[in-house]
């Protein structure tokens, strides 16, 4: 599957005093590009929503590697790392558009809720869901990666 990298140009309001974006905008900008990611993927979080089920974040973890600034347009690309039909991972890569400078890389996890908040296996209650996210694990998706990871046995 072939993905268009999101991109994101940093707003003034997302700097501190010295124009440099403040970390916690970082996580919003790993969120936006995996919203994005779902609705290339044809599964925005609205029609996962009907379908009755959630991906809440379990945990997420930011790595700031060099500063961001106002104006600049960062490029994020966005890759399933490990699936289970509970739960998955999501790797971030956060570069600099005009010169390719790494910013930042970051880590969430999920798992899968009913609409009631309960726990669900996504192959189980979503097959074509789960499907699709199968085949995004380890694949170059939002990135120029060449690496595969191999599912758990």
């Amino acid at each position: 599957m072939d993905f268009v990298p999101y991109r994101h140009k940093v707003q003034y309001y997302e700097t501190d005093g010295m124009r440099v974006v403040h970390h916690s905008n970082y996580i919003r900008f790993m969120e936006e590009a995996r919203t994005d990611l779902l609705e290339q993927m044809g599964f925005s979080y609205s029609r996962l929503e009907a379908m009755g089920f959630g991906i809440p974040v379990l945990s997420v973890h930011c790595d700031y590697k060099q500063m961001s600034r106002f104006g600049e347009t960062l490029v994020i690309g966005v890759e399933v790392t490990e699936l289970s039909p509970t739960r998955m991972t999501v790797c971030y890569e956060i570069r600099d558009d005009a010169t390719g400078s790494l910013r930042a890389t970051g880590e969430s996890k999920h798992c899968f809720l009913s609409s009631a908040g309960r726990p669900i296996s996504l192959k189980r209650e979503a097959p074509e869901a789960f499907e699709y996210f199968r085949l995004l694990l380890g694949a170059a998706t939002t990135t120029e990666k060449t690496e595969t990871a191999q599912p758990e046995a």
